[in-house]
């Protein structure tokens, strides 16, 4: 049997199954950002991460053979979405910090409603019952782990939680405009390197303003686990772009999307004594597993 022969009903390029990979791969960068961030500040992290993605990415060109022939539209919506995913990378990042990675992270991937109705209405796609069943109960999961109560140990003001509802929605913006742009140009990897390039200039004036009354801190026992972050983000990021130029975005968000539950798994593991989990959390983490599987045998 050839090497990415589909065996059975299982491809492992289906795109249900490449964004699912990156919800993985998104969990276990936000895990180790905030495992970096003990010891620094969400500045430093999102400076850190935006560099080693856009280093990573700019090799992958190079190795697959250089810089590919594009249209002009889809490298301009891209040096866009570079600018927006600073502001994303930035407010969750601070909502993590804030909240903790156990409540950002499901009030982040809210995002599925903004992209489903963006790419329903914008770009005629079709959203099967068996879609909308699956996204609302990925998104109700969402909502039951991130109403966590006190004992939790993490104090935070109700309003913190604005952080990581501005990253959802920002994200929600971006997957329908990477859907258009791919639909001309379809070169995720080149693409992903673009909009890591431009992410990174554009955090150069926020880091000057901010830089004038906090300083940049780097312990040298965050810079592992900022390492780290920085590969699974590039990865993700990278798999995200994946499936979303091989399906739709009603499909796809969604799954994406799941991270929670892997963040959920690898909370309980990694960031025991930090971060606490309850029956809510389990209940919610419950119906964001079974509204990816229903999006996926939907397809």
């Amino acid at each position: 049997m050839r090497a990415g022969t589909p065996i059975g009903n299982f491809n492992p390029m289906r795109p249900e199954f490449v964004a699912l990979a990156a919800a993985i791969l998104y969990s276990g960068g936000s895990i180790t950002a905030r495992m970096g961030m003990r010891h620094s500040s969400p500045l430093t992290a999102a400076c850190v991460l935006l560099f080693l993605r856009a280093v990573v990415f700019w090799i992958g060109v190079v190795v697959m053979g250089g810089i590919p022939h594009v249209q002009w539209l889809p490298l301009l919506l891209f040096v866009g979405l570079g600018v927006l995913q600073t502001a994303t990378s930035l407010l969750q990042l601070t909502g993590i910090h804030r909240l903790g990675v156990s409540r950002a992270e499901p009030l982040r991937n809210t995002y599925p409603l903004w992209s489903a109705v963006i790419a329903i209405v914008f770009l005629g796609e079709q959203a099967s019952p068996g879609i909308i069943a699956g996204t609302l109960l990925v998104v109700g999961g969402i909502a039951l782990i991130s109403w966590q109560p006190e004992e939790s140990g993490l104090r935070y003001r109700w309003w913190e939680g604005i952080f990581s509802l501005l990253a959802a929605l920002f994200a929600g913006i971006a997957f329908p405009i990477r859907r258009i742009a791919f639909d001309i140009s379809n070169e995720p990897l080149y693409f992903a390197a673009v909009l890591a390039v431009v992410s990174f200039v554009s955090l150069g004036p926020y880091v000057g303003v901010r830089l004038r009354n906090e300083s940049f801190v780097l312990n040298r026992r965050a810079v592992p686990p900022f390492i780290l972050s920085g590969f699974f983000e590039s990865a993700a990021s990278l798999l995200s772009l994946i499936a979303v130029s091989l399906g739709r975005v009603v499909v796809v968000s969604p799954i994406v999307a799941s991270t929670p539950l892997w963040t959920l798994i690898l909370t309980v593991v990694f960031l025991r004594g930090i971060e606490r989990i309850n029956a809510r959390t389990v209940t919610g983490t419950f119906a964001v597993m079974t509204g990816t599987i229903s999006i996926i045998l939907s397809r």
